[in-house]
């Protein structure tokens, strides 16, 4: 089973930022956050030690500062979070979550082609795809 990352919204931009740039100081994450979210320095530093003590970022020091660096990959919050999702609204049941992924949304006729080609391909003998 794989490893549970729950992560709050906050927490998953100061990743994003970290997977987009490969490592930032706390400044730095503060700097690219305070436009959109009116966060305080302060803020971000707490949200990125939190993060560094439950081991989902490491610090080095970069000229008598901190750089963090994300120790996940963004594939394996994605995988954590949908399975959790999946537990929590779906009893478990991957199947019923695509369902409800295609009934309940707007997808284009590309979108729907995309999946049916996902759905080949995951069929399909491995080394072969559609």
């Amino acid at each position: 089973m794989p490893e549970r990352h729950e992560i709050t919204e906050l927490q998953l931009a100061i990743l994003r930022l970290l997977w987009d740039r490969g490592e930032a100081t706390v400044a730095e994450l503060w700097e690219a956050l305070h436009e959109q979210r009116g966060l305080a320095q302060t803020t971000v530093a707490t949200l990125v030690t939190r993060l560094q003590r439950r081991g989902i970022v490491a610090r080095r020091t970069r000229d008598r500062q901190f750089v963090y660096r994300a120790t996940i990959t963004e594939s394996d919050v994605q995988q954590s979070m949908v399975s959790e999702l999946t537990e929590r609204l779906f009893a478990g049941d991957p199947a019923a979550l695509v369902t409800h992924l295609i009934s309940a949304s707007d997808m284009s006729p590309g979108d729907l082609a995309r999946v049916k080609r996902m759905i080949e391909n995951a069929q399909a003998p491995k080394g072969e795809t559609t």
